[in-house]
């Protein structure tokens, strides 16, 4: 038996309040290491300083932490005198921030973590575990949960369901291994090997064990808004209309079949009685208990919505009837593909 691999968590974040400490504290027993890089890119003006810092206490938050529950001298904060570039040298998405905290990892292993994803504790402990029993592994991806509004709600669509739902986050690291792209992220060993093509841990794998990144990106108005704001900027070809639909499809619902921020397919709610990794269990009691400031979203609407009956209905059948229309997209694709290749041929 080897010993238990050392994980480097490599952290990127920007107005990670109320997240920040809590995500730490969730990772802290099982990092080797966490390199948190702090700042906003050049489409993330609207929502930073103007030296390209967090707008929140997330930055005063990284370095109270790092004073206070940090004994082992493990979380390493880098930020940058003005905002991170978008794109590389060659203009590929490539998140300078994602390399930033690459560049730096000393762990056997590269865990990309955003500030609002948690596991539970038992589910961190059998994936290193993994990463113990069998040191072939080379990458490995996660199933998301994504709450809604509430860790009492879950939100589903079409989209998650065909992939957007499936996050690739923990790499095998070592001498001579570069992270490429952040859109997927994609590591390369020194063979320039793409580690998802040597001995990759799917998401369905681990999820039929149980094990689920827990995804909080939806949870409250004041991060919806400035997220919405981002992607605005950030892609604004993809997500021209994301401002809007957090005013009429989060903050409140007027389209209950088009609630989650990948807004041009069919979404909706359920609710989820489920775990909890413990961290967000104590930021939802200490925001309740006005410890913590942050304003939660009032569910009188959500909670009507789930009672309704008609709305079951409607989730029913867009569960049956999402298979049908992707196979049919599927085809539809090919015969296109087809109708060209039968084109090129007379010409």
């Amino acid at each position: 038996m080897t010993d238990v691999p050392r994980v480097s968590f490599g952290v990127i974040v920007v107005n990670g309040e109320p997240f920040t400490r809590y995500c730490l504290r969730a990772l802290y027993a099982f990092a080797h290491e966490i390199i948190v890089v702090e700042g906003g890119h050049d489409g993330a003006r609207s929502v930073t300083t103007p030296q390209g810092h967090s707008i929140d206490r997330t930055l005063e938050t990284l370095w109270e932490f790092k004073r206070n529950e940090d004994p082992e001298d493990k979380v390493h904060i880098v930020t940058r005198n003005g905002f991170w570039p978008e794109k590389d040298e060659l203009g590929r998405c490539r998140t300078p921030q994602s390399r930033a905290y690459a560049e730096r990892v000393s762990g056997d292993y590269l865990w990309q973590v955003d500030i609002d994803e948690f596991y539970r504790p038992e589910d961190l402990r059998a994936v290193i575990n993994m990463l113990r029993d069998d040191p072939s592994i080379t990458a490995v991806s996660f199933k998301t949960r994504n709450f809604w509004g509430s860790p009492k709600y879950l939100v589903d669509s079409w989209e998650l369901r065909r992939g957007g739902g499936k996050y690739h986050r923990l790499f095998k690291w070592g001498p001579g291994y570069r992270y490429v792209t952040h859109e997927p992220p994609t590591v390369r060993d020194e063979q320039e090997r793409d580690l998802r093509h040597i001995n990759w841990v799917k998401a369905d794998e681990l999820a039929s064990r149980g094990i689920y990144l827990y995804h909080y990106s939806l949870l409250f108005p004041r991060q919806v808004k400035q997220k919405a704001l981002i992607y605005r900027d950030e892609k604004p070809t993809i997500c021209s209309g994301i401002v809007q639909w957090a005013e009429t499809n989060y903050l409140r619902i007027e389209n209950p079949f088009r609630v989650h921020n990948l807004y041009r397919s069919p979404s909706w709610l359920e609710r989820y009685s489920g775990d909890h990794a413990p961290e967000v269990s104590r930021m939802m009691d200490d925001i309740r208990g006005g410890r913590v400031l942050e304003e939660l979203r009032d569910n009188d609407d959500v909670e009507a919505l789930l009672r309704s009956r008609r709305y079951a209905i409607g989730r029913m059948w867009l569960k049956l009837l999402e298979p049908f229309d992707r196979y049919w997209h599927i085809a539809f694709v090919a015969v296109r593909k087809a109708g060209r290749g039968v084109k090129r041929c007379f010409r």
